[in-house]
């Protein structure tokens, strides 16, 4: 057992019922994006530096590992439990709280949120983007921003399978 205090950014961790009281005291405009952001790579960080610099405040709700699961992902995934997932990306300075969500989207987490700007990667078109019809019509943004980097978990994992599959011949 270590006496060793947690880092700072363990702080960031917030469960989704607290979430209310930690956002009051965030700068506005507060920003909110989600995903699962599951082996985290340049493409993620880079989206999430951008996001960031969209407001004054960023929160990122994940996907629990059930709802992971339920896009359809593939059995193993994600390969990093919610806690980790969590603990990773709330050491990104751009990242200034991490909470989570189990539905299959987070519409009703954005409704309590209320960000001032909801944001999502290039893949997602601003009408598609789930809480932007609610968003706009509080006077918000809604933002899709373009991959700067075409990498993904799904073909880091596939590569790593591959790898593997050569090694095993």
């Amino acid at each position: 057992m270590s006496n060793w205090p947690l880092p700072a950014f363990e702080h960031k961790i917030c469960p989704p019922e607290e979430l209310a009281a930690r956002i009051a005291g965030l700068p506005r405009p507060l920003v909110f994006t989600n995903g699962c952001f599951d082996i985290l790579h340049r493409g993620h960080v880079t989206y999430l530096a951008q996001a960031r610099e969209t407001g004054a405040a960023l929160v990122l709700a994940l996907n629990t590992d059930a709802s992971v699961r339920r896009q359809g992902k593939g059995s193993d995934r994600p390969i990093n439990a919610l806690e980790n997932r969590a603990a990773v990306a709330a050491a990104l300075a751009c990242v200034d709280v991490v909470t989570w969500f189990d539905d299959d989207t987070p519409a009703a987490l954005i409704e309590a949120v209320k960000p001032d700007i909801l944001v999502k990667g290039g893949d997602w078109p601003v009408e598609k983007i789930v809480g932007a019809t609610e968003t706009l019509a509080r006077g918000g943004k809604v933002y899709s921003i373009p991959f700067l980097h075409q990498t993904s978990t799904t073909q880091t994992l596939a590569k790593i399978r591959a790898a593997e599959g050569a090694g095993q011949k």
